[in-house]
């Protein structure tokens, strides 16, 4: 029953009989299901990791075929991605300070939102690269800043 298990975006779906695919070309096909018929098309593949990334009218999948090795990864706790934990954030170029996102106190993830900064007519967000709490802020909007300079500490 391993075999027919998938990750869907994220999360495990059972596979179902009754699925039609009829392939157009190497990278697009037609899904029949329960009478409805879908446009697909590949947009990423890795056969090595039982990867697909697919668009059925117009909605983007992520797919993961499910194995034995999963299971066994999951059961050993190694599918757990390691988070980098924040320690300070240096201003990557030259530049001036647009906007700055966080306060002292706020825990971020990562993703989140830091700081804009203006560089060559160019306002770059700056993003966490992993997991903090802000500890201090060096910098205030409209401050000019060099390559390197500390501009967020973090706990």
């Amino acid at each position: 029953m391993a075999n027919r298990i998938w990750n869907i975006d994220g999360e495990d779906t059972i596979g179902s009989d009754g699925a039609v695919l009829h392939w157009e070309d190497h990278k697009y096909f037609t899904l029949t299901f329960n009478g409805q018929t879908f446009a697909g098309e590949i947009l990423d593949e890795n056969t090595e990791s039982n990867f697909l990334k697919i668009k059925l009218n117009h909605r983007v999948f992520e797919i993961r075929k499910k194995g034995e090795l999963d299971d066994l990864i999951s059961a050993m706790g190694l599918d757990v991605p390691k988070v980098r934990k924040l320690k300070e954030l240096e201003a990557p170029m030259p530049g001036r300070i647009v906007n700055i996102a966080v306060e002292v106190g706020q825990e971020l993830n990562v993703g989140d939102d830091i700081l804009s900064l203006e560089a060559m007519k160019m306002e770059n967000v700056l993003k966490a690269e992993g997991v903090g709490k802000v500890k201090g802020i060096n910098i205030k909007n409209d401050d000019v800043v060099e390559k390197g300079a500390v501009l967020i500490e973090f706990e």
